[in-house]
């Protein structure tokens, strides 16, 4: 039976991802003669899928948005990323003795991503984390992404792990997220979040993936006593 489901942002919580995008964004830029990017703006830029990552890459680079040339940079930025999605993004410290503890205590658990399903499950296929998640769900699953409610909910209706249902993320598009479908965070403080996590209201912050067992009985005993 099972005692819940956990579900997990991807970028900036489970896995370190900024090295591929961030190597495919100077790949771009260098095709159109701009300077590159880098590792550390790319991290400033991530959030809301790779259209918006595009758009800022090329607004910090002076280049304004048009439509149609808008449209081939996404077009094409997707076909670099694809052909190096997995070649430098890493797990974070932990995740797998963490993911495996929680699979043993009998949680069901998913991944919500703003990144592309077919990159996001690449990923978690290459990592060799794919048998932890139940379902890998990005803005095209279900036709929505965070902070769109739907997007969280769906998917933890699809992992089948019924409730309680707790989301994990590092950012507040996903303590936004959490919030607007009435799920409990918990968020990372080592992620890509642009916005102070103290600021934003998650129920718990933690600094590493090794707490977050921890950071779970704590959540589930405080709800237990409200109730």
């Amino acid at each position: 039976m099972s005692k819940g489901t956990i579900v997990f942002d991807l970028d900036g919580t489970l896995v370190d991802s900024v090295p591929d995008l961030a190597g495919s964004l100077d790949t771009l830029m260098a095709e159109r003669g701009l300077a590159p990017i880098g590792v550390e703006t790319a991290r400033r830029l991530i959030g809301h899928g790779i259209p918006n990552l595009v758009r800022r890459a090329l607004a910090e680079r002076g280049v304004e948005w048009q439509d149609d040339t808008g449209a081939a940079a996404v077009k094409r930025f997707t076909e670099i990323y694809g052909a190096r999605v997995a070649q430098e993004t890493r797990p974070y410290a932990d995740v797998e003795t963490v993911l495996e503890r929680l699979a043993g205590e009998g949680w069901r658990m998913a991944v919500c991503t703003n990144k592309m399903e077919r990159f996001a499950r690449q990923i978690v296929d290459h990592l060799g984390l794919s048998r932890h998640f139940a379902v890998v769900a990005g803005p095209d699953t279900f036709g929505v992404g965070k902070p769109d409610p739907r997007h969280l909910t769906e998917t933890a209706a699809a992992a089948g792990g019924g409730h309680p249902v707790l989301f994990v993320g590092d950012s507040e598009v996903d303590i936004a997220t959490g919030k607007a479908a009435g799920v409990p965070v918990i968020a990372l403080t080592y992620g890509y979040t642009k916005t102070p996590l103290d600021d934003l209201g998650a129920d718990r912050l933690i600094d590493t993936f090794a707490e977050l067992p921890d950071a779970i009985a704590s959540l589930q005993a405080e709800q237990a006593a409200a109730t």
